[in-house]
């Protein structure tokens, strides 16, 4: 019985030959990196071919289009983002200075990679984005509910909040760049310690053992 084909818009066509894995690989990593310096409109098929040493024939083997091909990288590399950020709703300040690590100091290409996808493609990028925004805001409200986190916050605005002020430098590198002469520490551990600062003054770690009480 003859089997209908995927309905999967990011599917490869079947593997036929040996070594057909690693050329998909190399096809993968080749289209994440292109994607991290020119976004989708400006990534080219060629450049990601000729990266991957394969054929613009293969990709298309593999993927139907560059917008098929950018789904397929940018929620894979969400999952890696998940994987190095994970919330813990009761430390808001230690999530935002691991998002802070991943982002401005680890893997800057993950956040250019998610941001063109906010530019170019809103509607056929979003749905891993809107799955892990719905996970990470039930963990909140459950927060709320625990006693963990204040509930006259609306959680969404939690996390908007934690995830920009985690994120500021790795989006405005152009602020850190003209005010490193006036900055007291323009180091990246100054940095980060204002931004898990700034966070711990808005939603406390409720993980966080009480100081002494103030005179």
């Amino acid at each position: 019985m003859r089997r209908s084909p995927s309905t999967d818009p990011t599917a490869a066509e079947p593997a036929a030959q040996d070594g057909a894995d690693s050329t998909r690989e190399r096809i993968v990593t080749a289209a994440r990196d292109e994607f991290a310096r020119h976004g989708i409109a400006g990534a080219r098929v060629d450049r990601i071919a000729k990266q991957a040493r394969t054929s613009k024939e293969r990709v298309y083997a593999y993927f139907r289009g560059k917008e098929a091909l950018y789904a397929h990288v940018s929620a894979r590399e969400l999952a890696l983002v998940a994987e190095a950020t994970p919330m813990d709703p009761a430390d808001l300040p230690g999530y935002a200075g691991r998002l802070f690590d991943h982002f401005t100091v680890a893997r800057p290409d993950h956040h250019r990679l998610i941001a063109w996808g906010r530019l170019e493609l809103a509607d056929t990028a979003a749905a891993p984005v809107h799955a892990a925004v719905a996970r990470k805001v039930e963990q909140l409200r459950e927060a709320q509910r625990a006693g963990q986190l204040d509930p006259a916050w609306d959680p969404v605005d939690v996390l908007a909040l934690v995830n920009q002020i985690a994120t500021t430098w790795a989006t405005q590198t152009e602020i850190g760049a003209a005010a490193a002469e006036q900055a007291a520490d323009p180091s990246l551990d100054a940095r980060r310690a204002a931004l898990v600062g700034a966070v711990e003054r808005l939603f406390p770690s409720a993980t966080r053992s009480p100081g002494p009480p103030s005179t």
